[in-house]
């Protein structure tokens, strides 16, 4: 056939209206149309080679464009192959068949690049999975138990979305994470089990400090309860959490029955702090009449009555704020220790005894100079200068000596 054939030139029509295609195995029966002309029966068997034609050309279009897999195009060449060698249908049937054995080429290098492509896919894929595993064997060691469980839940969920890779390396990734996640499991239901137990011990811990904060929550000793309940804020403290809305149950139990005992002592003490205020004016007023009269101590006997009586009217007012405390007590001492101190001069200077060993000591000490002064002047007469030197120094620290002791000597004369 030459170039310009058509479908028509590869078949005949006999006078009883079969038609032929001819093959490169020779001619075949395609069909009959009886009563009918020759072109009107071969156009009829030209239009299906036609619609084969087109068929091919699609599949070809599909298979270069990459829209079939290796294996899906295979199939679809072999069917149309078939379909193509078996058609009833007038035209060059075998050109179709050599136009889809020469996909064949392009199949295979198709096979061989998905081929690449899956191995490579594979490849990222396996380390994408040891990623995850090495994640989740670090995480399985850890001990964040809130986003820990959704980090596992995502991974797992990561993990089904990947494809599968050889079975042997597949499996085995997949038991380390599998056993990862299970140890993780594990530790973290243990854990809150143990805080379960804590949580229950917390509980039963600071039901009975609220027990005993009722028993306390009535009483009007003021200082020693503030303590004890400071005392119980502290165990409060180390008992660590309940469940938390019971422990914010029990929170508020224990926090409303410190209320009513601190409010209670906030009333009371606003009280007293009025007749705290006015005792402390009046005792200031007390002390400075009393330094004013008694300091310095000149008459013993008036500064001693002075000071009994004013104790006597400082002790008749009560208490005052706790802060003035310490000063006002040092005031009072004050004046005290003034009162004593003039107390025991006056004894120093009226003791018999004392003044006896006073005169006694100046008496020696005369003596002593006496002894000295002639000591002295015999060493002069012979010419013994150290000796005389040695002497009068002597005679001056007696002489030292002997003016104290006058001295002291001297206040009991007062």
């Amino acid at each position: 056939m030459n170039s310009t054939s058509g479908p028509a030139d590869f078949g005949r029509v006999d006078a009883d209206g079969t038609v032929y295609v001819r093959t490169a195995d020779g001619e075949r029966v395609v069909g009959q149309i009886p009563d009918v002309e020759a072109a009107e029966a071969l156009a009829f068997y030209t239009r299906r080679y036609e619609a084969l034609e087109v068929e091919v050309g699609l599949l070809e279009t599909r298979v270069r464009g990459g829209a079939l897999s290796p294996e899906e195009a295979r199939h679809s060449i072999s069917s149309v192959r078939t379909t193509v060698s078996t058609a009833n249908a007038v035209g060059d049937l075998h050109s179709l068949v050599d136009r889809l054995d020469a996909l064949a080429p392009l199949l295979a290098e198709q096979a061989e690049a998905r081929k690449a492509e899956r191995s490579k896919q594979l490849e990222v894929t396996r380390e994408t999975k040891e990623r995850m595993v090495a994640e989740a064997e670090t995480l399985a060691q850890g001990n964040d138990w809130r986003g820990g469980v959704n980090r596992f839940r995502a991974l797992l969920e990561e993990w089904k979305a990947l494809p599968r890779i050889d079975r042997a390396t597949d499996d085995a990734l997949w038991h380390r994470f599998s056993a990862a996640r299970t140890t993780y499991t594990r530790r973290r239901k243990a854990q809150f089990a143990e805080q379960a137990v804590k949580r229950d011990a917390a509980k039963a811990a600071k039901e009975e400090i609220i027990a005993e904060a009722r028993e306390l929550a009535n009483s009007t000793e003021w200082g020693p309860t503030a303590g004890a309940f400071r005392e119980l804020m502290t165990r409060w403290k180390a008992a660590g959490s309940a469940p938390r809305d019971i422990d914010e149950q029990l929170w508020a139990e224990f926090r409303g029955i410190q209320d009513e005992f601190f409010n209670a002592r906030a009333s009371v003490l606003s009280e007293q702090d009025a007749e705290f205020k006015a005792n402390l004016e009046a005792k200031l007023a007390l002390l400075d009449e009393a330094e004013a009269s008694l300091l310095p101590v000149t008459d013993l006997a008036a500064a001693r009555a002075g000071f009994r009586s004013f104790l006597e009217r400082y002790n008749a007012y009560g208490r005052v704020p706790r802060e003035q405390m310490r000063t006002l007590d040092a005031r009072v001492k004050a004046l005290e220790s003034a009162v004593r101190s003039a107390e025991e001069d006056e004894w120093r200077r009226t003791d018999p005894q004392a003044r006896a060993r006073a005169e006694e000591t100046v008496g020696m000490l005369s003596a002593e100079i006496e002894k000295l002064t002639e000591k002295a002047a015999k060493a002069t007469a012979r010419g013994d200068k150290a000796a005389a030197a040695k002497a009068n120094d002597s005679i001056a620290t007696y002489q030292t000596w002997l003016d104290q002791a006058k001295a002291t000597l001297a206040d009991f004369n007062r």
